[in-house]
């Protein structure tokens, strides 16, 4: 299978999920790890598929932005509960570039562009006014005006070496297929469930 057929195959998955109205289908789970190997998992959104990977977007001061730095290699996992279904992607994370990020970051609305300078994510937050406040104090410097990206604020684009997809089937014998990149090509293979 080649890597154009493989996004195919997962393109038809998210078009299924929302065909059966899946919660939220662009949520997948990222796994990154820390300098010492501790792993951490949060739910993100994807918001691009194309033939350089699967991107999403973050604080650049995050604790997950710091992670993907510190150790480039990251899983995600796209779970359709509703289809039995699930997806696995492994491989290495790499930053959007500035026109990227900054296209994507146009799109979103006024309050999300909002909330991405007023947020401080994943530091210490005193309470719920302090982050009210800086939302307060963050779209009275942008009144009247387009709000641009902020320079902490970007993406990641994670390049696929592994993808699986799983299909439930009765009795948990389960279809899963494997793909792995090696030297510039796709191999699969059926894994027992």
């Amino acid at each position: 299978m080649t890597y154009e057929q493989l996004i195919e195959q997962f393109n038809e998955w998210q078009s299924d999920a929302r065909a059966m109205n899946e919660v939220e289908p662009a949520a997948m789970a990222l796994a990154t790890s820390d300098e010492s190997g501790q792993p951490h998992v949060r739910m993100v959104l994807l918001k691009g598929v194309d033939e350089q990977g699967f991107s999403f977007y973050t604080n650049l001061g995050s604790d997950k932005a710091g992670q993907l730095v510190a150790n480039r290699l990251a899983s995600l996992c796209f779970h359709y509960k509703t289809l039995e279904r699930q997806v696995r992607i492994e491989g290495v994370v790499e930053q959007v570039g500035d026109e990227e990020a900054d296209e994507y970051f146009a799109s979103r609305g006024r309050g999300r562009q909002i909330g991405a300078w007023a947020s401080r994510q994943s530091r210490q937050l005193t309470s719920r006014n302090e982050l009210e406040r800086l939302v307060e104090d963050t779209e009275t410097r942008f009144e009247g005006q387009g709000v641009p990206r902020p320079p902490f604020w970007s993406g990641f684009r994670l390049r696929p070496a592994m993808i699986e997809f799983w299909q439930g089937q009765p009795d948990r014998l389960h279809d899963r297929i494997r793909y792995l990149l090696k030297a510039g090509r796709w191999h699969s293979q059926r894994l027992f469930p």
